[in-house]
């Protein structure tokens, strides 16, 4: 549409357009009630928001690492690695100690932002220990084959390297926070 058509449009509708002005002081009224109205409702949902989020946060990931290092460390009537030989029985201590060990350090880690990578990492465990869990009834009715040996072996080093990779990115973003403080507290 071109100038002349909204100029012409305009003076079809001239006077029918209210022109009444409000009584004195709506303005401020009107302002008054919506900053009273706003500050309830911001104040409480910010509030409690900002409470709860880090302590589910931190509740959550401490349930999945109570489950997952119980799962762990919880001994089976059933075959296992280390019910192979002395060698295997070597091996598994050695594997489960290293995950528990991992499993502590990210236990350590209280800070709220990193609970969503914690909790993502204690799922991701909890299906290899129950792929770990089926292979060892695989071990049971194989007559103890050495593919699922290799694999029974090969779900220990997935789960450490997990368990590391993690370690290493929440270092790597704690570090990278650290030196952003640090350019931030120099300009």
């Amino acid at each position: 549409m071109n100038e002349d058509n909204l100029n012409s449009i305009f003076k079809s509708f001239e006077g029918q357009f209210e022109t009444e002005e409000p009584n004195a002081g709506h303005q401020q009224r009107f302002l008054n009630k919506l900053n009273n109205q706003n500050t309830v409702v911001i104040t409480q949902k910010k509030s409690m928001f900002k409470f709860w989020k880090p302590l589910l946060g931190v509740a959550a990931s401490l349930v999945l690492l109570l489950a997952v290092s119980f799962g762990v460390l919880k001994n089976n009537n059933s075959v296992d690695l280390a019910s192979v030989s002395p060698e295997m029985a070597a091996t598994q201590n050695f594997f489960t100690t290293t995950i528990t060990n991992e499993l502590e350090k990210l236990n350590s880690e209280e800070l709220p932002e990193y609970q969503d990578l914690i909790v993502d990492t204690m799922f991701q465990m909890k299906i290899l220990e129950e792929n770990y869990e089926q292979l060892k009834l695989d071990l049971n009715t194989s007559g103890q084959d050495e593919r699922v040996i290799y694999a029974m072996i090969s779900n220990f080093q997935d789960r450490i390297d997990l368990l590391q990779n993690v370690v290493e990115q929440i270092d790597d973003l704690n570090q990278t926070k650290n030196e952003q403080d640090e350019n931030s507290t120099t300009l």
